[in-house]
């Protein structure tokens, strides 16, 4: 009882820091090593693995089969890849493509997906990977046109013609050229997949890509866009690479042997776009694409392939880990497979609920004897991604960790917190055709402003790292004048409604009280005792799911310690946040500032006490 957890050993590259002070209360902090010499180009890596090993697994994907299911995985070595890569490189070149008339990708993570990404990089073109729901859940097609007419593009891909017709129809103009994986478009002409990896490559193309450098921008990736339209966000060769050499640094488990990934992250977003893509391309990885994700209908597929598949790091989101910390519990094989030679499991995006971290530690201390490192960090698109990563393996919720190999953070004090500020070579130029955003989002130091606050996890011993303490546009003021820190309320809430609550919507900006709109995860429906069809509202409304969630707002409401981080009124969300209005990405993370925005009525009336089913503390007056 009470011995030291053991964990799988896991080495830990940045273990101390360097603080220095600055005028007004500024500090900056760096680790105390340098970033050592690395790749200046992406595909420098890509020639040297097909050059060194071209039979090795660069990518899988299982065969999409017509019914929908999902077969044996179909296979791309890096010698494969590589001279896919030179063809499609030629066929793009040969179309006149360019920066400002790049390539845009529509649809989801697929073998023709990666390979015309690598085409694009080796002929020195960028390409933009565009959310999918942009096209497919989308009901007016606003953000497609948006990103369409930012990047102007001169060669448009989509995988499937029946699932993407409609979008290309509303939104594609008549004179780019659409290339389709599969199918035919009624009225327009269009160009099959089997034309570019037909192309005769020629030395023109490895021309251009010698041409290429550290500042040859390699694609735009697009924020997801809260109460602005989403911005391009330039990336460059010389940001990857150096992110990428920063990453082995911080996790020297990268560079140890290839790493094998089973990942759903979308690449349209920087963390399966460029941390996970890169990560296999520049260490000589393996990426099995997994067509699963952590929801109700996708989840088995998920777990399907980790029972067959054994990452040595493995990836996910933090509703992604509470379902498969679940399914372990009573699957042998699932929990023998994945845990028989993963390193480091890795999250992003929302808070991992404690609850939800306790259970995957005894699942695996019950099956291999020892804990597996949950390695997470910091990082933003403009970040590409990696800047901060955890410095040992005793990691709890909120840890952050210290900056990566040659970065620099700026600790800035604003409005009672600290916002984290960054500058290093991975960080980004600016945004594609939009000066004025460049300029806003970079202080007169030139470091990148991230709106992110942290504070030191112990004050007097900094190489402990840093631990999330909000964003600082989030966070507001009662009509009291209490500053209500939204980020910690957030996560104290979703770890006392876990495993039903994915996230929490803080209000009560310019109120005397602090409210909350919860969205719930599927298993809530378990608490209903209702038919399994029935509609989510009547879920949420039924006797069992209230009088549960009265539990869990009293309990709060005793953990409190004033009205800042008391949550007077709380109410459960049945309408789904809208991908249209930017209330949630493809990751499913939540967008407070959208959903403040759009649902204003909704939250004006829980503080009014107009909204039915609003739960308060008992001890409420």
């Amino acid at each position: 009882m009470g011995s030291t957890p053991r964990y799988r050993p896991l080495a830990f590259g940045v273990t101390r820091a360097v603080l220095r002070e600055g005028p007004g209360g500024v500090a900056y902090l760096r680790a105390d090593q340098d970033l050592q010499p690395h790749a200046a180009r992406m595909t420098d890596r890509l020639l040297h693995w097909a050059e060194t090993d071209p039979g090795r697994t660069f990518m899988a994907r299982r065969e999409q089969l017509a019914d929908g299911r999902t077969g044996e995985w179909q296979r791309v070595s890096y010698g494969e890849a590589l001279q896919a890569a030179r063809r499609i490189g030629q066929a793009l070149l040969d179309r006149g493509l360019s920066t400002d008339r790049p390539v845009a990708i529509l649809s989801e993570n697929s073998l023709e997906h990666a390979l015309l990404a690598l085409g694009c990089l080796y002929a020195g073109i960028p390409h933009t990977p565009v959310s999918p729901a942009y096209s497919t859940i989308s009901q007016d097609y606003d953000k497609l046109r948006h990103v369409l007419e930012t990047v102007t593009p001169g060669l448009v891909f989509a995988l499937d013609a029946a699932r993407y017709g409609r979008a290309i129809a509303a939104a594609v103009p008549a004179d780019i050229e659409v290339v389709l994986g599969q199918g035919t478009l009624e009225g327009r002409a269009t160009t099959p997949w089997a034309a570019l990896l037909a192309t005769e490559a020629t030395p023109a193309v490895d021309a251009a890509m010698q041409a290429t450098g550290p500042d040859t921008i390699t694609k735009f990736l697009f924020t997801s866009g809260s109460t602005k339209l989403p911005k391009a966000v330039v990336n460059t060769h010389g940001m990857w690479c150096a992110n990428q050499q920063q990453m082995r640094q911080s996790m020297p488990v990268l560079a140890e042997e290839p790493p094998v990934l089973v990942d759903w992250l979308p690449w349209n977003h920087t963390f399966g776009g460029n941390h996970n893509v890169g990560l296999t391309i520049y260490n000589g990885g393996t990426l099995y694409i997994d067509d699963g994700k952590p929801t109700p209908a996708l989840m088995n597929e998920t777990l399907r392939n980790l029972r067959e598949v054994a990452p040595t790091i493995y990836f996910n989101v933090p509703t992604g880990f509470e379902a498969i910390a679940h399914a372990m519990k009573a699957d042998d094989r699932l929990r023998s497979n994945l845990l028989s030679r993963v390193r480091m499991f890795f999250y992003s995006g929302a808070a991992l609920a404690q609850p939800i971290w306790d259970l995957l530690h005894e699942v695996q201390e019950a099956e291999v004897g020892e804990r597996i490192v949950m390695g997470t960090g910091l990082g933003m698109t403009e970040s590409s991604p990696f800047a901060v990563f955890v410095t040992g393996p005793d990691v709890k919720s909120g840890h952050l960790g210290l900056p990566t190999a040659g970065m620099e953070l700026k600790l800035v004090p604003t409005e009672g917190k600290v916002e984290i500020r960054y500058k290093g070579p991975n960080i980004t130029p600016g945004y594609w055709r939009a000066p004025a955003e460049t300029a806003e989002h970079f202080d007169e130091e030139g470091f990148f402003k991230t709106g992110d606050a942290v504070r030191f996890i112990d004050p007097q011993n900094i190489h402990l790292g840093l631990r999330f303490d909000g964003r600082i546009a989030e966070d507001f003021k009662l009509a009291t004048g209490t500053f209500v820190s939204v980020g910690p309320l957030r996560a104290k809430i979703i770890a006392a409604g876990a495993p039903y609550v994915q996230d929490a919507v803080i209000t009560g900006l310019n109120r005397r009280e602090v409210g909350a709109l919860l969205f719930v995860t599927p298993k809530v429906r378990q608490l209903a005792g209702l038919a399994d069809d029935a509609p989510l509202k009547a879920v949420l409304e039924s006797a069992l799911v209230q009088a549960h969630f009265q539990a869990v707002v009293d309990e709060l409401a005793a953990q409190a310690t004033g009205s800042a981080n008391r949550v007077a009124r709380l109410h459960l969300m049945h309408e789904p946040p809208s991908i249209d209005k930017g209330e949630v990405t493809d990751k499913g993370s939540i967008n407070q500032r959208a959903v403040l925005k759009h649902r204003d009525a909704m939250v004006q009336a829980l503080h009014d006490g107009q909204l039915p089913f609003t739960l308060q503390p008992k001890d409420s007056a």
